[in-house]
Protein backbone atom coordinates (compact mmCIF):
# COMPACT_ATOMS: atom_id res chain seq x y z
CA UNK A 1 0.00 0.00 0.00
CA UNK A 2 2.76 2.23 0.54
CA UNK A 3 4.36 1.99 -2.46
CA UNK A 4 0.94 2.43 -4.44
CA UNK A 5 0.55 5.78 -2.49
CA UNK A 6 4.61 6.45 -3.22
CA UNK A 7 3.90 5.97 -6.53
CA UNK A 8 1.01 8.05 -6.98
CA UNK A 9 2.69 10.92 -4.93
CA UNK A 10 5.50 10.60 -7.59
CA UNK A 11 3.30 10.91 -10.29
CA UNK A 12 1.34 14.08 -9.27
CA UNK A 13 4.78 15.38 -8.56
CA UNK A 14 6.03 15.23 -12.33
CA UNK A 15 2.49 15.89 -13.67
CA UNK A 16 3.23 19.23 -11.33
CA UNK A 17 6.47 19.69 -12.51
CA UNK A 18 5.44 19.31 -16.50
CA UNK A 19 2.63 21.96 -16.02
CA UNK A 20 4.83 24.31 -14.33
CA UNK A 21 7.42 23.87 -16.86
CA UNK A 22 4.36 23.86 -19.85
CA UNK A 23 3.66 27.72 -17.98
CA UNK A 24 6.94 29.13 -17.94
CA UNK A 25 7.64 28.00 -21.67
CA UNK A 26 4.28 30.19 -22.55
CA UNK A 27 5.29 32.98 -19.92
CA UNK A 28 8.72 33.66 -21.30
CA UNK A 29 8.88 36.14 -24.13
CA UNK A 30 11.24 35.84 -27.35
CA UNK A 31 12.99 38.56 -25.64
CA UNK A 32 13.91 36.54 -22.40
CA UNK A 33 14.71 33.27 -24.44
CA UNK A 34 16.99 35.43 -26.89
CA UNK A 35 18.92 37.14 -24.09
CA UNK A 36 18.68 33.55 -22.10
CA UNK A 37 20.28 31.83 -24.72
CA UNK A 38 22.91 34.96 -26.06
CA UNK A 39 22.26 34.90 -29.60
CA UNK A 40 20.10 36.81 -31.46
CA UNK A 41 19.85 33.91 -34.81
CA UNK A 42 18.90 35.81 -38.17
CA UNK A 43 17.83 34.02 -41.38
CA UNK A 44 19.39 35.86 -44.26
CA UNK A 45 20.25 34.72 -48.52
CA UNK A 46 22.93 36.39 -50.26
CA UNK A 47 21.34 39.62 -51.35
CA UNK A 48 23.52 42.52 -51.64
CA UNK A 49 23.58 45.46 -50.63
CA UNK A 50 21.38 44.38 -47.74
CA UNK A 51 22.89 40.89 -46.75
CA UNK A 52 26.64 39.47 -48.60
CA UNK A 53 29.53 38.01 -47.52
CA UNK A 54 32.59 40.01 -47.64
CA UNK A 55 34.63 37.31 -47.26
CA UNK A 56 34.08 34.21 -46.32
CA UNK A 57 31.80 33.95 -42.93
CA UNK A 58 31.46 37.76 -42.46
CA UNK A 59 28.58 38.97 -43.12
CA UNK A 60 27.74 42.65 -44.00
CA UNK A 61 25.63 45.09 -45.77
CA UNK A 62 22.58 47.61 -44.08
CA UNK A 63 20.44 44.68 -42.82
CA UNK A 64 23.31 42.91 -41.15
CA UNK A 65 25.11 45.87 -40.03
CA UNK A 66 21.29 47.08 -38.98
CA UNK A 67 21.26 43.50 -37.27
CA UNK A 68 24.50 43.50 -35.57
CA UNK A 69 23.40 46.92 -33.81
CA UNK A 70 20.19 45.58 -32.65
CA UNK A 71 21.86 42.42 -31.02
CA UNK A 72 24.56 44.80 -29.51
CA UNK A 73 21.47 46.91 -28.17
CA UNK A 74 19.79 43.56 -26.77
CA UNK A 75 23.61 42.19 -24.96
CA UNK A 76 23.83 39.39 -27.17
CA UNK A 77 25.73 38.12 -29.85
CA UNK A 78 24.57 37.90 -33.77
CA UNK A 79 24.62 34.88 -35.65
CA UNK A 80 23.53 34.66 -39.66
CA UNK A 81 22.05 31.54 -40.98
CA UNK A 82 21.41 31.42 -44.64
CA UNK A 83 17.93 29.86 -45.27
CA UNK A 84 15.73 28.38 -47.76
CA UNK A 85 13.54 31.77 -48.51
CA UNK A 86 10.83 29.00 -49.64
CA UNK A 87 10.95 27.84 -45.71
CA UNK A 88 11.40 31.00 -43.85
CA UNK A 89 8.28 30.68 -41.78
CA UNK A 90 8.99 27.31 -40.38
CA UNK A 91 12.68 28.00 -39.59
CA UNK A 92 11.49 30.75 -37.55
CA UNK A 93 8.49 28.43 -35.94
CA UNK A 94 11.00 25.35 -35.66
CA UNK A 95 13.84 28.35 -33.77
CA UNK A 96 16.53 27.59 -36.03
CA UNK A 97 16.34 31.14 -36.64
CA UNK A 98 15.05 33.88 -34.53
CA UNK A 99 14.16 36.29 -37.14
CA UNK A 100 14.42 36.77 -40.99
CA UNK A 101 16.25 40.24 -41.36
CA UNK A 102 16.95 40.10 -45.43
CA UNK A 103 14.87 43.00 -47.48
CA UNK A 104 11.98 41.10 -46.91
CA UNK A 105 8.67 42.08 -48.32
CA UNK A 106 5.71 42.75 -46.44
CA UNK A 107 3.23 40.59 -48.18
CA UNK A 108 0.23 38.73 -46.89
CA UNK A 109 1.67 35.38 -46.25
CA UNK A 110 4.94 36.92 -43.99
CA UNK A 111 2.34 38.99 -42.18
CA UNK A 112 -0.16 36.45 -41.50
CA UNK A 113 2.64 33.64 -40.33
CA UNK A 114 5.12 36.32 -38.20
CA UNK A 115 5.34 39.22 -36.07
CA UNK A 116 6.20 42.16 -38.57
CA UNK A 117 8.26 45.09 -37.58
CA UNK A 118 7.40 48.40 -38.87
CA UNK A 119 8.12 48.79 -42.80
CA UNK A 120 11.63 50.53 -43.16
CA UNK A 121 12.94 50.60 -46.36
CA UNK A 122 10.89 50.84 -50.00
CA UNK A 123 11.65 48.48 -52.98
CA UNK A 124 10.37 47.06 -56.06
CA UNK A 125 10.61 43.82 -58.54
CA UNK A 126 12.76 44.81 -61.84
CA UNK A 127 12.58 42.60 -64.53
CA UNK A 128 16.45 41.31 -65.35
CA UNK A 129 17.52 40.86 -69.17
CA UNK A 130 21.11 40.53 -71.21
CA UNK A 131 21.78 44.37 -71.79
CA UNK A 132 22.17 43.81 -75.69
CA UNK A 133 18.39 42.79 -75.35
CA UNK A 134 17.34 45.63 -73.06
CA UNK A 135 15.34 48.01 -76.06
CA UNK A 136 13.15 45.29 -76.78
CA UNK A 137 11.63 44.67 -73.08
CA UNK A 138 10.37 48.15 -71.68
CA UNK A 139 6.90 47.41 -71.33
CA UNK A 140 4.86 44.59 -69.11
CA UNK A 141 3.14 43.24 -72.26
CA UNK A 142 6.63 42.87 -74.22
CA UNK A 143 7.62 40.72 -71.65
CA UNK A 144 5.12 38.24 -71.53
CA UNK A 145 6.30 35.74 -73.62
CA UNK A 146 9.73 35.42 -72.31
CA UNK A 147 10.97 32.46 -69.76
CA UNK A 148 11.90 33.75 -65.94
CA UNK A 149 13.91 32.65 -62.98
CA UNK A 150 12.83 33.69 -59.60
CA UNK A 151 13.62 33.02 -56.01
CA UNK A 152 11.34 30.91 -54.74
CA UNK A 153 8.71 31.91 -52.14
CA UNK A 154 9.98 35.62 -53.18
CA UNK A 155 7.89 38.97 -53.98
CA UNK A 156 9.57 38.30 -57.42
CA UNK A 157 7.72 34.67 -57.67
CA UNK A 158 4.43 36.28 -56.63
CA UNK A 159 4.94 39.13 -59.26
CA UNK A 160 5.54 36.14 -62.25
CA UNK A 161 2.25 34.52 -60.65
CA UNK A 162 0.48 37.73 -60.92
CA UNK A 163 0.98 38.26 -64.15
CA UNK A 164 1.12 34.27 -65.25
CA UNK A 165 4.39 34.28 -66.90
CA UNK A 166 6.21 31.11 -67.80
CA UNK A 167 9.26 30.73 -64.32
CA UNK A 168 11.20 28.30 -62.76
CA UNK A 169 11.84 28.46 -59.08
CA UNK A 170 15.57 28.82 -57.90
CA UNK A 171 16.72 28.52 -54.46
CA UNK A 172 18.26 32.43 -54.12
CA UNK A 173 17.81 35.91 -56.56
CA UNK A 174 21.66 35.47 -57.28
CA UNK A 175 21.02 31.71 -58.58
CA UNK A 176 18.31 33.36 -60.52
CA UNK A 177 20.77 36.02 -62.27
CA UNK A 178 23.21 32.82 -62.94
CA UNK A 179 19.82 32.01 -64.84
CA UNK A 180 19.76 34.57 -67.56
CA UNK A 181 23.82 34.81 -67.66
CA UNK A 182 24.09 31.37 -68.58
CA UNK A 183 20.97 31.85 -70.97
CA UNK A 184 19.12 29.02 -69.18
CA UNK A 185 16.42 31.56 -68.67
CA UNK A 186 15.21 34.84 -70.72
CA UNK A 187 14.66 36.89 -67.81
CA UNK A 188 14.51 37.21 -64.18
CA UNK A 189 12.73 39.08 -61.59
CA UNK A 190 14.18 40.67 -58.65
CA UNK A 191 14.56 43.60 -56.27
CA UNK A 192 15.41 46.24 -57.13
CA UNK A 193 17.87 46.89 -54.57
CA UNK A 194 19.58 44.11 -55.65
CA UNK A 195 19.88 45.14 -59.15
CA UNK A 196 21.05 48.09 -58.58
CA UNK A 197 23.83 46.22 -57.01
CA UNK A 198 24.79 43.73 -58.82
CA UNK A 199 24.03 44.41 -62.58
CA UNK A 200 25.89 46.64 -65.02
CA UNK A 201 28.49 48.33 -65.47
CA UNK A 202 31.20 47.77 -62.87
CA UNK A 203 29.77 44.51 -61.53
CA UNK A 204 30.06 40.81 -62.18
CA UNK A 205 26.55 40.90 -64.18
CA UNK A 206 27.96 44.37 -66.66
CA UNK A 207 26.18 42.06 -69.98
CA UNK A 208 22.19 42.38 -67.90
CA UNK A 209 20.56 45.43 -66.83
CA UNK A 210 17.23 45.80 -65.61
CA UNK A 211 14.41 47.19 -67.03
CA UNK A 212 10.25 46.81 -66.87
CA UNK A 213 9.65 47.85 -62.77
CA UNK A 214 6.81 45.71 -61.37
CA UNK A 215 4.76 47.32 -58.45
CA UNK A 216 5.48 48.90 -55.35
CA UNK A 217 7.06 47.38 -51.97
CA UNK A 218 7.91 47.80 -48.35
CA UNK A 219 10.55 45.72 -46.37
CA UNK A 220 10.00 44.44 -42.65
CA UNK A 221 11.67 42.24 -39.92
CA UNK A 222 9.80 39.01 -39.20
CA UNK A 223 9.92 37.55 -35.92
CA UNK A 224 7.48 34.74 -34.09
CA UNK A 225 4.65 35.17 -34.18
CA UNK A 226 3.54 36.94 -30.98
CA UNK A 227 7.09 37.97 -30.52
CA UNK A 228 7.92 41.43 -28.18
CA UNK A 229 11.03 41.53 -30.31
CA UNK A 230 9.01 42.95 -32.73
CA UNK A 231 8.35 45.82 -30.68
CA UNK A 232 11.35 46.00 -29.11
CA UNK A 233 13.37 46.80 -32.97
CA UNK A 234 10.52 49.30 -33.64
CA UNK A 235 11.55 51.24 -30.74
CA UNK A 236 15.43 50.32 -31.84
CA UNK A 237 14.55 51.71 -35.61
CA UNK A 238 12.99 55.06 -33.91
CA UNK A 239 16.35 55.68 -31.27
CA UNK A 240 18.32 54.71 -34.98
CA UNK A 241 16.89 57.26 -37.24
CA UNK A 242 16.69 60.48 -34.74
CA UNK A 243 20.21 59.71 -33.55
CA UNK A 244 21.29 59.32 -37.35
CA UNK A 245 23.14 56.14 -37.16
CA UNK A 246 20.56 54.38 -39.45
CA UNK A 247 20.50 56.69 -42.37
CA UNK A 248 24.79 56.39 -42.16
CA UNK A 249 24.45 52.69 -42.37
CA UNK A 250 22.25 53.42 -45.11
CA UNK A 251 24.39 55.89 -46.72
CA UNK A 252 27.67 52.91 -46.38
CA UNK A 253 25.25 50.94 -48.62
CA UNK A 254 24.13 53.06 -50.97
CA UNK A 255 20.63 52.64 -50.10
CA UNK A 256 19.35 55.87 -48.35
CA UNK A 257 16.83 56.95 -50.89
CA UNK A 258 14.98 53.96 -50.10
CA UNK A 259 14.92 54.22 -46.10
CA UNK A 260 11.43 54.99 -44.41
CA UNK A 261 12.76 57.72 -41.48
CA UNK A 262 10.99 56.22 -38.71
CA UNK A 263 8.58 57.85 -35.79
Amino acid sequence: MKKIIALMLSMIMVLSMAACSSGNDTAESDMEYVKEKGTLIVGITEYPPMDYEETEGEWIGFDADMAKAFAKNLGVEVEFIEIDWDNKIFELDGKTIDCVWNGMTLVDEVLEGMECTNAYCNNSQVVIVPADKADQFQTVESISDLTFAVEAGSAGQKQAEALELNFTPVKTQADALLEVASGTSDAAIIDALMAGSVVGEGTNYDNLTYTVSLGNEEFGVGFRKGSDLAEALNEFFVTSTKNGSMMKCAEKYGVQAAIIPQE
